[in-house]
């Protein structure tokens, strides 16, 4: 399936290619979650949501709960687009789901992308040991307001009624996966996080053991969801670091 596109074409103007930077949904997300980052990224950018099943255009599909299951079902909507440059960025959720995909495709022995973006999110080796999705609905709701999930959605019984479902499913997901180490890749990372949030910069250093390249940590001041109150800063770090590794890239090529 191919991702779904956000509006900008799929060519743009001059010889240099651009890049689709293909988002994962964090918990709870969908292909329209980070639909506000698009006006904040450069043109040499398309953003490409791609979402599991249970949420979405896939809603009427059961719901997954492993994290393998949800990458295998990634990497099957994607594998048969990556022929032109492209990276991922994801949130919380998202940024391992982007590394278990980018494993799946270099395992596959397909180009390789360009980047990896994380935000609020440990390296996939830090375990918490945790159970979040088996929470009585009272801590469960309490558990998202300290995340800064949106209170419209968690005062609301109706929107409840859809949601709780599908962030049980992606909180047990989380919370059972195991880490399989493997040897570091030559992927790039950038880890972004938030000052007030509940992933440390320690944590964060922990992407250094996934990647050969040297990893990046950026803060931003808030939350776990800080990034929707950074949007322009978020977008012009992504259209920086894509538009050096496009060009770097293209130069590699040429004869």
């Amino acid at each position: 399936m191919t991702p779904t596109p956000t509006g900008k074409s799929a060519t743009g103007p001059g010889p240099t290619p651009r890049v689709r930077l293909i988002c994962m949904p964090f918990a709870g997300g969908n292909a329209y979650s980070y639909r506000d980052l698009d006006a904040h990224v450069a043109d040499v950018i398309e953003l490409a949501p791609v979402e599991p099943p249970g949420r979405g255009r896939r809603f009427s599909e059961t719901l997954l709960t492993s994290l393998q299951a949800m990458a295998d079902d990634l990497f099957a909507q994607i594998r048969e687009e990556l022929e032109g440059p492209y990276a991922f960025y994801g949130h919380s959720m998202g940024g391992r789901l982007g590394y278990l995909v980018t494993r799946r495709i270099l395992t596959a022995g397909l180009p390789a992308p360009l980047h990896l973006f994380v935000s609020g999110c440990a390296g996939p080796g830090v375990a918490r040991n945790r159970r979040r999705y088996t929470l009585p609905i009272g801590d469960f709701v309490s558990m998202l307001k300290r995340m800064g999930c949106p209170p419209d959605v968690l005062e609301n019984d109706e929107l409840m009624e859809v949601f709780e479902p599908v962030l049980r499913a992606d909180f047990k997901a989380n919370d059972t996966y195991t880490y399989e180490r493997q040897p570091p890749f030559e992927v790039p990372i950038t880890a972004i996080i938030g000052t007030q949030e509940e992933t440390t910069p320690e944590e964060a250093l922990e992407w250094q053991r996934e990647t050969k390249q040297e990893l990046t940590l950026t803060h931003f001041p808030g939350g776990h969801f800080f990034i929707f109150d950074h949007l322009p800063e978020l977008g012009h770090l992504l259209s920086r670091t894509l538009s050096t590794a496009l060009s770097d890239a293209c130069r590699g090529s040429s004869p």
